[in-house]
């Protein structure tokens, strides 16, 4: 009996970190501006590979403090934190072994940014996650998406079609050189994980992903993986991007099982949100579309209700800082909660 799963019905609320070299940016670079998703600024801008990794000799988060930011959580009600170990740029937040683009092996700071969050959590009593993206990684030139390319995203294409214009990719070389080992690696030296996070599969095939699921659950067997895994191997259910639905709706006889929105069938009846605090999941100067406390707290009353757990997000600056608007809003959002404040679901 994998032990997490009575434990994820009863969290609810959790905190979500995106965090890495587009922190710098924040969504700015050369007088134009990203999309609303600032992590994806590298795409959107088609900034090449050996221009985007000036960012890491500036990469030095001097204010980053990991039991700082765990204990903000544990403060707001959260029971578990997801951090990005790797996005869609292939920059990893670890010191992998496996690839020297990474926090430790490439920048001054020469930290490994997952190891600290893990043992934060650890001495706080935080259940601790991973988002790894399992399928894009614009710093390889295998990296996948390449197939999906007539389809819209937060950049100009799913895949590096500006360093890497070439139609022979084969995303395979990526999977067996990249991708699978450094999954190993996070899913093997930072402890107890609790949840695996994957995101838009694009490109995996069926056995690709049936790896992955088996490789976690050799690693850490109480781990439960969300359902952007993709192919339908999966133990929880990741609802859309901020998807906050009227009702619990599940079609088993339409579902998609590689669209990261709406609902699936959940063989252990765990369902999940991921929501930002602003707009945007990566730090951005431009958004200050800060949703407020009781917006926060209604969104979670309402999910909740649904027995849908609410991860919400927050991007870290690059000094390694939490927003401040982020900070006192989350706050807020808890004396709210503490005040019994009256939920309106029609202020949804």
């Amino acid at each position: 009996m994998n032990t997490n799963i009575e434990w994820f019905k009863q969290a609810k609320y959790g905190m979500m970190i995106h965090w890495g070299l587009y922190s710098l940016l924040a969504g700015e670079h050369n007088g134009q501006s990203s999309s609303y998703y600032a992590e994806w600024i590298q795409s959107r801008l088609q900034i090449s590979n050996t221009e985007y990794e000036k960012l890491a000799s500036a990469f030095n988060p001097v204010f980053f403090d990991a039991e700082k930011i765990v204990n903000l959580a544990k403060e707001c009600g959260m029971q578990y934190l997801v951090v990005t170990t790797k996005h869609h740029d292939g920059f990893a937040m670890y010191h992998s072994l496996v690839d020297s683009y990474n926090v430790y092996d490439f920048t001054p700071f020469h930290r490994d940014v997952i190891a600290e969050l893990a043992a934060a959590c650890q001495k706080a009593g935080l259940k601790f996650g991973l988002y790894y993206s399992q399928d894009l990684d614009w710093h390889d030139p295998n990296g996948g998406g390449y197939l999906s390319n007539d389809i819209e995203s937060a950049g100009t294409t799913w895949d590096n079609s500006w360093d890497f214009p070439n139609s022979n990719k084969d995303f395979n070389v990526c999977f067996e050189n990249k991708i699978l080992p450094q999954i190993k690696e996070i899913m093997s030296n930072y402890g107890e994980i609790a949840t695996a996070w994957f995101d838009v599969p694009m490109t995996l095939s069926e056995q690709q992903s049936q790896t992955i699921y088996d490789t976690v659950k050799k690693l850490q067997p109480n781990c439960l993986i969300n359902s952007r895994l993709g192919n339908g191997k999966y133990d929880y259910v990741s609802l859309g991007d901020n998807e906050v639905p009227e009702t619990k709706d599940v079609n088993p006889n339409e579902v998609d099982y590689n669209s990261i929105e709406g609902f699936k069938p959940s063989p252990n009846g765990l369902y999940e949100t991921a929501g930002t605090i602003n707009d945007s999941w990566g730090f951005s100067y431009h958004d200050h579309n800060w949703k407020s406390p009781e917006q926060i707290y209604q969104y979670k009353q309402h999910l909740n209700s649904l027995g849908i757990n609410y991860l919400l997000n927050i991007g870290l600056d690059g000094l390694g800082r939490v927003p401040m608007v982020a900070e006192s809003n989350l706050l807020a959002a808890k004396k709210l909660e503490r005040a019994d404040y009256k939920f309106n679901p029609n202020k949804l």
